[in-house]
């Protein structure tokens, strides 16, 4: 989750911010690449399974929120992203990335202006292959590189 007050330090320095959740989050990113003279790639987070313990955009907020972010100054919406439910069932799994792909494909065929819809990122270490089945074009998979997170401090 990307706080506002975290944007300033990574506009300008990542090729693209692939957790942007909330309009406010998409101001700031918008406000600091005008200032920096740049235009910075985002994907929009969907929390596709409406899970209240994840960030992300409701799936009935999506589009009236793409259309507003892309009217933003110094961005570029270039895709979605989720992290889909902690699931067992292959069969409910990719019924959320069948889904996450269905909005992506519906926001890309509109032709937006200001938006390249190329990037699906969903999938993680655990899950990659079935959200490639279903259509992902990017995964997270630092666990499998580089291990579990270790959150002692």
């Amino acid at each position: 989750h990307l706080q506002t007050n975290k944007v300033k330090k990574i506009v300008g320095q990542v090729d693209m911010i692939e957790s942007v959740d909330s309009v406010n989050v998409a101001n700031e990113i918008s406000k600091r690449a005008l200032d920096a003279g740049i235009t910075q790639d985002v994907l929009i987070e969907v929390n596709v399974g409406g899970e209240e313990s994840k960030t992300g955009l409701e799936k009935s907020k999506l589009f009236e929120t793409v259309d507003e972010v892309a009217h933003m100054g110094g961005i570029r919406v270039c895709g979605l992203m989720t992290i889909a439910p902690i699931c067992d069932d292959k069969t409910v799994l990719r019924k959320f990335f069948t889904e996450m792909y269905k909005l992506f494909v519906d926001i890309r065929d509109k032709k937006m202006d200001n938006t390249d819809m190329k990037v699906l990122s969903m999938g993680m270490s655990g899950d990659y292959i079935d959200a490639v089945l279903c259509g992902s074009n990017s995964v997270r998979v630092g666990s499998s590189i580089f291990g579990a997170r270790s959150y002692n401090i």
